[in-house]
């Protein structure tokens, strides 16, 4: 099974990621695409969303095996791409965001599961950017909504404290 978690920053993926994986080491773990662009982009903005989208998109489509589990996927960065612009930000053209669309679908057809993390009840200081947190979740729930751009992948949120996240995967991936 090949699984996407998604959510936006500080709502718990690389914990769940990190649980799962140790408890299935035959899956193999697709970090935050931020992690192989650190050198590139010091704030978030729309390059470095594009960047992270190209790396995410990239990945999934680029990645053997049928054992996996990816921090972030495409659809994430479209969503920051879109909050960016919800929040007059600037920057960000239509075309842009269609094209990011685009990228998005294309790799979401190789995703059999999209996990939803929200982000409720978890507090961010000022410098994580509460605002576009917030933008950024609205945006990614309602793309999910949209079957063009999630394929064929079942999405499903997960609440809940950490370890009710990892059973209700467990469960996911076992049935």
């Amino acid at each position: 099974m090949r699984i996407v978690v998604s959510g936006t920053h500080a709502s718990g993926k690389s914990t769940l990621i990190s649980d799962f994986a140790s408890a299935h080491p035959e899956y193999a773990v697709l970090g935050d695409p931020f992690d192989e662009l650190l050198d590139e982009f010091e704030d978030a903005g729309p390059a470095s969303f594009a960047a992270q989208l190209r790396v995410s998109a990239s990945r999934l489509r680029h990645a053997s095996g049928a054992k996996l589990i990816a921090e972030r996927g495409p659809l994430d960065f479209v969503a920051y791409l879109l909050a960016w612009s919800e929040l007059g930000r600037g920057g960000i053209g239509s075309e842009a965001v269609a094209s990011a669309a685009r990228i998005a679908a294309d790799a979401m057809e190789t995703v059999d599961l999209l996990i939803l993390l929200p982000a409720a009840g978890i507090c961010v200081p000022e410098d994580e950017d509460p605002e576009l947190r917030a933008a950024m979740q609205d945006q990614l729930f309602e793309l999910c909504d949209d079957p063009e751009l999630v394929g064929a992948a079942r999405v499903v949120e997960l609440a809940g404290d950490p370890v009710t996240r990892l059973e209700r995967l467990e469960e996911l991936v076992a049935g």
